[in-house]
């Protein structure tokens, strides 16, 4: 096992280095991010092989993004050439997918579909700033001294966001404001005009950022073209010695080497795109009602501007894949993130679909040469395989322990038996840096009448529930705020609650017949669960609830390396049974339901 108290010292902010009167923004809560620490990741699967010239696999991890780059940050420290990360706006929407049992009519909809929430884009005070500024410190870190990093964002934080990545990178490193145009105006009303833009930030590390912008998009004039044409190249550039002793005074005729293209013109800030995924294009929608996806046409335009072919790309926002998609398809290397389950799941179908097509027209001499980087690695990061799905955690840990619910936004996830509870993150250890915010935004109003009142009672009696915690969690929260008298619970569910049921595992039947493996019947209870659905009253055929079917005919009992990768059209339906090669040894048979919990089983 790596060291788990590895830890690296962060470079200095822009602000931190600056001299004084650096404008800076503050909230409530705002505390430094100095130190990383280190998390351990854990192979889990491997798609395709390494790159024959270096040996790179490309990798994408299931995990909390803040402990993804943290590990990172020992191999990849000023190594990553471009970020592009499409992060949570503060939109104060909750995300959902619709999850349909295949091949079932609408008639039956009542019982056959149902809206499962993706994840949720509502943030109390100032804790989406602090969220920001702390993953936007460690993407510094990461990028290399030529990197440049574009974040997405729109009307809700792209002012607040533009201050704070000012402090970070420095206002000597903005390089662009670019407006994305849907070319639709999705929302309006009768008080406002209709927003149909959203916000790219561009910064660059330093000065020495790559830049490759499309010329394409904006043309010159007729009279210019004219005017210009005898004097262009076959590119149609005009060099600044064809500008000496004329009547222009717009460009600067001491360096040759400048001018412009009469036949392209000078690249945009705001880019029309429509917001619509391309419906012709296979592998794109393959992700399906993924909310949020952005097309492959706007984040191609970023990728070809500030990389190069082999350069390292990375998204820890990653969604549907469509980043890792593009990259993979343009030559460059990649790295991927995402905390939702759901995510890892829809992007690892996404790049095995688009990885076979790619290596087949290579193989028929179709593809470009730039094609090569189409492997890649799945991880987990610090053991993170319990909850599939992070929003919905919460919700199952309450109904779990008959918490009393409070309104989402509240300083308290709810009451137990008249004391506060406060969920922590889930799947890791809790640390006092977990309880930073809530430190932070404490009624001490409240508490300070009630000191006033009976000095000797606790001012709250607070139940923290975790799986998994510092072993000076508590006093570490009695020293902090140590004018005040605490009752405080510490409800570690991995030992304390050991025979809590907070899912319920998928079971299976799975065999050999002679030379076949067949999968004789699958029970996902969760999906059953949701859907109504009990053992007497199945749909018609079990692979109606299965997304995919992955086999491993020689497991080494660790990694998984797939060599059947079952994924069928949206409306089709697994094989569920497969020839079994002469050369198998232990099968692992992953199997995939709708959404998109996996049941893992050796034969």
């Amino acid at each position: 096992m790596e060291n788990k108290n590895w830890m690296i010292e962060l470079e200095k902010t822009a602000a931190q280095k600056s001299i004084q009167g650096y404008p800076t923004l503050w909230w409530q809560g705002k505390r430094p991010y100095n130190v990383a620490m280190y998390y351990p990741a854990q192979e889990r699967e491997i798609y395709g092989t390494p790159d024959i010239e270096t040996g790179w696999m490309n990798k994408i991890f299931w995990g909390d993004n803040l402990q993804v780059m943290s590990h990172l940050l020992k191999e990849f420290h000023g190594k990553i050439d471009l970020i592009y990360i499409d992060p949570p706006f503060d939109s104060k929407a909750e995300y959902k997918k619709q999850i349909s049992v295949k091949g079932v009519g609408s008639a039956e909809s009542d019982i056959s579909s149902f809206e499962e929430k993706q994840y949720g884009d509502i943030w109390t005070n100032d804790e989406y700033l602090q969220f920001m500024f702390e993953r936007l410190n460690i993407m510094k870190n990461l990028l290399s001294d030529k990197g440049a990093i574009y974040v997405h964002c729109d009307w809700h934080k792209s002012a607040h966001l533009k201050l704070v990545m000012d402090e970070i990178f420095g206002q000597q490193n903005f390089r662009n404001e670019i407006v994305w145009c849907y070319r639709t105006s999705l929302r309006s009303s009768d008080n406002s005009f209709g927003r149909d833009h959203d916000t790219i930030l561009f910064y660059s590390k330093t000065n020495k950022h790559k830049i490759h912008p499309d010329r394409k998009d904006f043309p010159v004039s007729e009279a210019t073209i004219k005017r210009w044409a005898a004097y262009a190249d076959e590119n149609g550039f005009v060099s600044n010695k064809h500008f000496a002793g004329s009547n222009s005074t717009i460009i600067d005729t001491s360096d040759e080497t400048k001018g412009f293209y009469i036949n392209q013109g000078i690249p945009r800030d705001w880019w029309e795109i429509s917001a619509n995924v391309a419906k012709g294009n296979t592998s794109e929608v393959i992700a399906g009602k993924y909310p949020t996806q952005k097309p492959e046409e706007l984040v191609e335009r970023i990728i070809k501007a500030s990389s190069d072919p082999g350069d390292l790309v990375f998204d820890c926002f990653m969604g549907s894949g469509t980043t890792q998609a593009v990259a993979m398809k343009l030559g460059r290397r990649f790295i991927g993130a995402d905390i939702n389950l759901g995510s890892i799941q829809t992007t690892t179908k996404r790049l095995t679909y688009l990885a076979k097509k790619l290596n087949d027209t290579t193989q028929k001499g179709e593809s470009d040469s730039a094609i090569k980087y189409t492997g890649f690695t799945v991880y987990n990061v610090n053991n993170y395989d319990f909850f599939r799905n992070p929003i919905e955690a919460k919700n199952i840990i309450i109904d779990a322990l008959g918490v009393q619910p409070f309104p989402q936004g509240d300083l308290w996830d709810g009451e137990l038996d008249g004391r506060m509870v406060k969920i922590m993150p889930v799947n890791r250890i809790a640390t006092k840096a977990d309880l930073a915010e809530l430190i932070h935004n404490m009624p001490y109003k409240e508490y300070e009448k009630r000191k006033a009142q009976n000095i000797k009672e606790p001012v709250e009696h607070i139940t923290i529930i975790c799986m998994g915690h510092e072993p000076d969690l508590k006093a570490g929260i009695i020293q902090e705020l140590s004018q005040y008298v605490w009752d405080i619970d510490i409800l570690d569910i991995l030992s304390d609650k050991k025979d809590l049921q907070l899912k319920r595992e998928a079971e299976a039947e799975i065999v050999r017949e002679g030379d076949k493996l067949v999968i004789r019947e699958y029970y996902p209870m969760n999906l059953m669960q949701k859907l109504s659905l009990q053992k007497d009253n199945y749909v018609e055929d079990w692979r109606q609830l299965v997304d995919s079917i992955m086999i491993d005919w020689n497991y080494d009992g660790a990694v998984m390396q797939p060599s059947i990768i079952d994924i069928p059209d949206k409306k089709a339906l697994v094989s569920g049974i497969y020839d079994i090669p002469k050369n198998a040894g232990i099968i692992r048979v992953k199997v995939t339901d709708l959404l998109s919990e996996s049941l893992e089983m050796e034969v």
